[in-house]
Parts: C-alpha cells; structure tokens; sequence
C-alpha cells in the first residue's frame, strides 16, 4: 500500500488575519458586546491570513443554513475536481483507473453527495466505489488515508482517492458569542486536498503505508463538534482539548509504534494536524517534541489556518515537496477529531 500522490486547491479569496477580524467584528457588532474580544482572539491564532469560500462581503447575505450549504457544495465541487486533478497530474494515473473515492467533510451536506457529483462531472469509472464521510472533522484526512489503505489492503490491483474539502467559514455564526466560535472565526480556513492511494500490486512509487490504527475515547463526546439547529452548525470546542492530547496521545503512539518494534526516536518525520496553537503545543509536549520537529505544521497553519480534515493532507504535500526525508524514513500521520479519537498511520518513505 502506498501513497502515490497529495495535492491542494484553494478558493481564489485570501485575506490577512487583520482584514478577516474587522470584517468578523462587523458582522458580528448586533450580538457581541464587546468587539475588540475578535482582535484579541485572533492575534493568538497563529494565523497571518486564510482562503475564504467566498469574498468576505458576501457573508453577511447568507441568510439561512440552505444559502450557506450551497454555497459549500459550489465550492466542493469546484475545489474537489481541481485537488484531484492536481493530485493525478503528477503520476501515470488516469482518472478513469480510480476504483474507490472515499469522500470527507464536516463543513456541509448534500445529496448526491459531494463525490457521486465529481464523478459525473469529472467521467470516473462509473463502478467506482464511493464512500461518502461526515462527522470526523479534523481526523477526517487521517481517517481517509486509513480507509483507503483498507480498501487497497483487500484489493491489491486497485487504486483510491481520498478527498477532504471543508469551507469552515461558511459555518460562523453570527448571534453565537461563545468563546469557541469566536476562536473558530480566527482559526478555521477553506480548501481541498486530495491523495491517491495504491494497493501493492499497482508497482507504482510512493511513500508505503505501514500500518494504521485507529482509537475511540469513550465518554468524550462533548470534547469537539457540532450542535446542529436550523441555523446550521454551532461548533463545540472544550478548552480541555489540549489538555486532552497531551494526557493521551503519547501513550497511544507508543503502543502503536512498539506493536512494530518502533519507538519515537525511530520517527524522521512528524505530519501531525494542524489544530491550532494550544493542541500543537500540547502534541509537542505529548510526544516529547521540539517545535522544528513540527515546522510544517506550525507554517501552514500560519499560512492557512486549520482546515479542519484537509489540514493534515495539505501538511503531506508539503512533506512530500518541500521535505521529503531519505528512502527508508520512518513517518507517522496523525490527527484527532470528533468522537473524540485519534487516527494514526506508520509510513516509511
């Protein structure tokens, strides 16, 4: 099993950190008391700027949850058809060889979903497998390589894509001043990534999934999601998150690396989610890891913001183009989201 390929789409609007908080104030000034909380909030992100779906005037228009979701499935489409394309491009695979797409957001719904319309608008196989995901948020990208790599295990001749898109901007609500969703107008961002995935049989280069392992924490349901009412998604953030990771995540590591005789010191590179400055920090300190150790996931959540299932397959490609270790390295990918869970995947380039 390997990974063939990673690539990224992004909307055309990118705004600085400061335009987006002045803009989230003014759309915010009837519910908000105190404005000046945006600025504060924002400036601790770690985010200098973010692609946003649409331009930021046309924010305040969206109306009702149904504007907002079809604004999502525009973007869906558009970004979906250009990440994987850009993910193809670059190797032998024709779009027509794809056998599975396993599809994954928590930003929007639709029905057809998402990758039933890209394979109409794009002309895939029209036995190709689709798995459509909702729910996983920020373990999504993680989740989907896993999925994929299952798929891939049992038919070895077979090639996958996974795709994770979210346009989080489009969730912000308005009349919501909860300290979480005041920290999510200053973190989240829109975009795509896409990662084609091959069974061994395909003999094509790539960096060879190893193992995977997925984990559920019972009880923690609260931890991180949605509350979905008819004003679409109201995110739920619980400022023990980090404390959370830290508590949790070095263990699980270690038992997943010592089932393959590995420990961390064994790991060359680290491709962990970007989910934001407290649960990066806390993941630093879980795993007994300096800040260069992360550099790419701190640079693209400065560049991008956190793009919730996507953001941990944008930090890939870069790994992939601008840091790719010696043949031989040991990896590991690793994210968690909503359930709360955690998804690892042992890679060796």
């Amino acid at each position: 099993m390997k990974i063939v390929s990673a690539a990224s789409a992004f909307p055309k609007h990118y705004y600085p950190q400061a335009v987006i908080s002045a803009a989230v104030r003014e759309y915010m000034r009837d519910s908000l008391p105190n404005p000046s909380v945006i600025d504060r909030l924002h400036s601790r992100c770690g985010v200098d700027g973010r692609f946003l779906a649409l331009p930021l005037e046309e924010y305040p228009k969206l109306r009702t949850w149904g504007e907002a979701n079809n604004a999502w499935i525009q973007a869906a489409e558009e970004l979906g058809r250009i990440a994987i394309c850009r993910a193809i491009g670059g190797t032998s695979i024709h779009q027509s060889d794809l056998g599975a797409f396993f599809f994954v957001s928590i930003t929007g719904v639709a029905s057809p979903s998402i990758e039933a319309r890209l394979v109409d608008r794009m002309h895939l196989s029209q036995n190709i497998k689709r798995v459509p995901i909702f729910g996983l948020g920020c373990v999504g990208g993680a989740a989907g390589i896993a999925r994929a790599a299952d798929y891939v295990k049992a038919y070895p001749d077979q090639k996958a894509v996974v795709l994770a898109m979210e346009a989080c901007s489009l969730t912000f609500q308005r009349d919501d001043v909860s300290m979480a969703n005041l920290i999510s107008t200053g973190l989240f961002g829109d975009g795509a990534a896409a990662v084609i995935v091959a069974g061994a049989a395909c003999d094509l280069p790539g960096i060879e999934i190893v193992a995977t392992q997925s984990k559920f924490y019972p009880d923690t349901h609260r931890m991180m999601g949605w509350d979905i009412s008819e004003k679409g998604f109201r995110i739920v953030l619980s400022p023990e998150l980090p404390d959370f990771a830290r508590a949790n995540i070095g263990r699980d590591v270690d038992c997943f690396l010592a089932r393959h005789r590995l420990t961390r010191e064994d790991i060359g590179s680290w491709i962990i989610h970007t989910g934001g400055p407290k649960v990066l920090e806390a993941m630093q300190d879980a795993l007994d890891l300096d800040r260069e150790s992360l550099a790419l996931s701190w640079e693209s959540l400065r560049k991008v913001g956190n793009l919730s299932s996507a953001s941990v397959l944008v930090v890939l490609q870069d790994f992939m183009n601008h840091r790719r270790p010696e043949p031989g390295t040991w990896g590991l990918l690793a994210a968690m989201g909503p359930g709360f869970c955690s998804e690892l995947v042992l890679l060796r380039w």
